[in-house]
């Protein structure tokens, strides 16, 4: 139902934070420090305002939550909610799936029910939220799965906002989050494909290290305005990468109208812009 002439982006980066009861996707001390460390206002749209958010744009959005209950005691919004919401507006909707990898083996059952009954298409992982390394193996059931149905499964990685400023950090440690815990599941995973998420820093050139070594894993450019982008990645991404990187925005903490303004500031090869605003993200998600 995409229409893929008309289509202008599609941002692989873009959180539900909120249900449609009003139910709030982290904690209120969380959210509201990611909202002050972005400098983001308070309002969160439900996933049809998205929806209608993302089709004034002509652009497609992937659309997640995170399960982070083991970690935070926080229930997340049902991922059975945002499948719903985005069958709904299959035109510009993808909805990806979040679970805990604290679940254990009932979460990769979990993850084959909601693919085969809800058309779930790729699942978000946040190791600084959940509380977990990527790399160890209690996680690796649900991988299995995510590989066996053929899915990209996306990883926060680098410094994060959410518990920024907070006392404590909000108890989110930042060491779950290094790029390369990703290549060991890179290579135990070789058919698993993997998106790195946002610019890695402290550990850019980690990242940039996996993405070129390994062929199923790619970086995401979200959580960033792209006047900030260190200048390793934009040479990465204009030559090594450049059908490896996406589009990303963090919407509803970054918008996708300020990305792409300071986007069109970079020196980005003139084939290379379409690949990294939507011809490889087509590319992974199987979009013709």
């Amino acid at each position: 139902m995409i229409d893929v002439a008309s289509l202008v982006a599609i941002d692989v980066h873009v959180h539900a934070e909120i249900s449609a009861s009003g139910h709030p996707s982290l904690p209120d001390d969380l959210r509201e420090g990611a909202a002050a460390y972005f400098g983001a206002g308070h309002r969160m749209p439900a996933v049809h305002e998205i929806a209608a958010y993302y089709r004034e744009r002509h652009m497609v959005a992937v659309v997640f939550t995170v399960d982070a209950e083991a970690a935070t005691s926080h229930p997340p919004i049902s991922n059975e909610e945002i499948a719903v919401a985005a069958a709904e507006h299959a035109d510009v909707l993808i909805p990806f799936a979040s679970i805990d990898p604290a679940r254990g083996p009932a979460g990769a059952r979990e993850a084959r029910r909601l693919v085969q009954d809800f058309a779930v298409r790729g699942f978000k992982f946040h190791p600084n939220l959940q509380g977990f390394f990527p790399n160890d193996p209690s996680a690796y059931p649900l991988y299995e799965v995510i590989q066996e149905l053929g899915l990209p499964a996306i990883f926060h990685t680098g410094q994060t906002g959410i518990g920024a400023q907070l006392r404590g950090g909000g108890g989110v440690r930042l060491k779950y989050s290094n790029p390369m815990l990703l290549d060991d599941v890179a290579v135990d995973f070789p058919d698993l494909r993997i998106v790195m998420a946002h610019p890695s820093f402290p550990w850019q050139d980690e990242a940039l290290a996996v993405a070129t070594h390994k062929p199923n894993v790619y970086i995401d450019l979200s959580g960033w305005s792209p006047k900030y982008f260190p200048p390793q990645l934009i040479r990465y991404a204009n030559t090594l990468l450049k059908d490896k990187v996406l589009f990303g925005s963090d919407y509803p903490l970054l918008t996708p109208d300020r990305w792409l303004a300071d986007f069109e500031t970079l020196e980005i090869k003139p084939d290379v812009r379409p690949r990294i605003l939507k011809l490889n993200a087509m590319k992974l998600l199987g979009i013709a």
